[in-house]
C-alpha cells in the first residue's frame, strides 16, 4: 500500500473523528458546523465508493462520437465518484436518522457516531474485485 492510498483510506474516518472532536466547542462555533457538514456529506460515501472502486473501473465512459475532450473518459470517471459519495453519503445519513427516529433515540450525536463507526469499518474492509465485463448474447437492456 502506498502512503498514497493509505491517506485515501484513513481520511474519511478521520474527518468523523474530527467532527466528533468539534462537538466539543461551543454551539454556536463555524468549525463545528463545517467540520459536522463536510463529514456528513462526504465521509460514509467516499469510504464505500472507495471498497466498490474497481467495480466501478470495469465499464470505462462512453462518451459522444465527435469527441473533441481527450481526457472525457477522466473527467467523467472523476465526476461518477464525487457524485457518488455526495449521494451515497446523503443516503446514509437519512438511513441512519431514520433509524435512531423510529426507535425514538434520535440525537445528532448518536448520528455522528454511528456513521463514524461505520466509515472507520469500512475504511479497514477490502477493496471488491472487478468482474469481467458481461458480453453474452441474447441478454437485452
Amino acid at each position: 500500500m502506498t502512503p498514497q492510498e493509505l491517506v485515501v483510506r484513513i481520511l474519511p474516518p478521520f474527518g468523523g473523528w474530527l467532527a466528533l472532536s468539534a462537538l466539543a466547542l461551543p454551539d454556536g462555533s463555524g468549525l463545528r458546523g463545517v467540520a459536522m457538514v463536510v463529514f456528513l456529506a462526504a465521509g460514509p460515501g467516499a469510504a464505500l465508493v472507495r471498497i466498490c472502486g474497481p467495480a466501478l473501473g470495469v465499464r470505462p465512459a462512453e462518451g459522444p462520437v465527435e469527441s473533441r475532450d481527450p481526457a472525457f473518459a477522466h473527467h467523467s470517471d472523476l465526476l461518477e465518484r464525487l457524485m457518488l459519495i455526495v449521494f451515497l453519503s446523503v443516503a446514509v445519513v437519512l438511513l441512519a436518522a431514520t433509524v435512531f427516529i423510529a426507535t425514538h433515540a434520535f440525537s445528532a450525536q448518536r448520528v455522528l457516531l454511528t456513521l463514524t463507526l461505520l466509515t472507520t469499518i469500512a475504511a479497514f474492509c477490502p477493496r471488491l474485485r472487478a468482474s469481467p465485463p458481461r458480453t453474452g448474447k441474447g441478454t437485452a437492456l
